[in-house]
């Protein structure tokens, strides 16, 4: 299974966890590599694509940092590399989606994508490389967003595509948004409702026609994450979900291509316990 990661992910001078643990895994996956799993560096992600989804204003800003305030909103302080690092870490995601559908699965090694909007960043993301990823190919696509937060962003710039379908399960409402059909989002507030949860939203459409499967897969409804935790969510409950998604592509034989999203280290997530949690997306990916 190919995974696209390269230093340019990290390329931004922002330090925070959306812009550097990519490596950490990167390092623990030369460390202890995944039976399977390899590291691919994918193409910077071409200004054409990004301006199928993206204002030319705003993607001029992030690429020159003027004006500033545009440049920063999604959080982070700009510099010259946050440029080459959306480039790369928004190429990984499109060039996991295309391996992914002649070769079943593939991932990267991204974060910090679905809050972004046409015109804007938001909540630590810059480009929405979902958005980019769905509306590069001809075919049908469902997003399947677990993060632990709403996943407003794409569903912006997704409602208006006709062959993509959002299915977002959150436990937080940041970005909430009011979903159309067939579009679907839901507030989970219980560890007990998590994962039947999920498995409900994947069976009611499971007779639907897909082509490709993007997975969102956010570690930060883990009940330790300083942003977004649902008390009760464990590792063991996770792992679950993620066997739950990538058994119910194998299933359908249905191309899946994941993204890493969410998850933070705080004062009960240390930086080697949330690289712990994002390789079970990986497992369950190879497996």
């Amino acid at each position: 299974m190919r995974v696209f990661w390269g230093p340019a992910y990290c390329a931004a001078g922002h330090a925070f966890d959306t812009t550097r643990k990519s490596a950490w895994i990167a390092e623990s996956l030369a460390a202890r590599p995944i039976a399977g799993v390899t590291l691919e560096e994918p193409e910077p992600l071409d200004v054409e694509r990004l301006l199928a989804v993206h204002e030319r204003t705003y993607v001029d800003a992030v690429r020159s940092g003027e004006p500033r305030a545009l440049a920063e909103s999604q959080g982070f302080r700009w510099d010259a590399g946050l440029w080459p690092m959306v480039l790369a870490s928004n190429g990984g995601a499109l060039a996991a989606a295309g391996a992914a559908l002649v070769e079943g699965v593939s991932g990267s090694l991204s974060s910090g994508l679905h809050h972004a909007r046409r015109d804007r960043g938001a909540g630590l993301c810059t480009f929405n490389g979902l958005a980019v990823a769905a509306a590069a190919f001809d075919c049908r696509v469902i997003i399947v967003d677990l993060d632990a937060h709403c996943g407003g962003g794409t569903h912006s710039l997704v409602a208006g595509m006709p062959r993509v379908r959002h299915l977002d399960v959150s436990v937080s409402d940041f970005d909430r948004y009011a979903p159309q059909a067939p579009h679907t989002l839901d507030l989970v507030t219980r560890v007990e409702d998590y994962l039947p949860t999920v498995e409900r939203r994947l069976a009611e459409v499971a007779r639907d026609p897909f082509d490709l499967c993007l997975y969102n897969a956010g570690m930060d409804p883990f009940a330790a994450c300083p942003l977004g935790g649902l008390a009760g969510v464990t590792a063991e409950v996770l792992a679950a979900r993620e066997r739950l998604v990538f058994t119910w592509c194998r299933a359908r034989r249905l191309p899946v291509a994941f993204v890493l999203a969410g998850g933070y280290v705080g004062e009960g997530l240390a930086r080697e316990g949330l690289v712990e949690l994002h390789r079970l997306t990986l497992e369950a990916a190879v497996a």
